[in-house]
């Protein structure tokens, strides 16, 4: 009779996975707890709308914290040159207040830097003085992606 029970209980615990196995083949994932700092990092950004680029603020300000947002070990770039230049214009601020003064705010500190395409800001009516003074405009996005890249900064898109 021991035989019996064995193989019946052999047999409910093959059935019992076999089904969680069916439900995750590869079994569950784990998490981690992990540390990060001293990262350097080149946002590319070139996005449509206002939930795009909150998004990729929110990506931003997380890796700051995670980072400990110390700008002397870290630092991140957002490089603009798409359609979201003009979320950044001074005579859009009332439209898109909410979203430039939370911009503004991950500029202070100095861990987080807002630079801006020239060329492409004035390929969409924009000069240095239309743009909201937190935010730097560089000659050429592309060109200032490759050069903070050839300085070692990791790139996001």
């Amino acid at each position: 009779m021991p035989i019996t029970r064995f193989f019946l209980l052999a047999c409910a615990l093959f059935a019992i996975n076999a089904q969680a196995a069916s439900d995750a083949p590869w079994g569950r994932a784990h998490a981690i707890d992990k540390e990060y700092s001293k990262q350097k990092v080149v946002y590319d950004v070139a996005v449509n709308s206002v939930a795009a680029l909150t998004s990729v603020l929110d990506r931003a300000s997380l890796l700051s914290q995670l980072n400990g947002a110390d700008p002397f070990d870290s630092k991140i770039v957002i490089v603009l040159h798409g359609n979201e230049i003009p979320f950044f214009a001074i005579k859009n601020f009332a439209k898109y207040k909410e979203l430039v003064t939370r911009a503004q705010s991950l500029s202070v500190g100095g861990t987080i830097e807002f630079r801006m395409c020239r060329i492409a800001a004035r390929g969409q009516g924009f000069a240095p003085e239309d743009i909201h003074g937190f935010v730097t405009l560089v000659p050429m996005g592309d060109a200032e992606i490759i050069e903070l890249q050839q300085k070692g900064f990791a790139y996001m898109r």
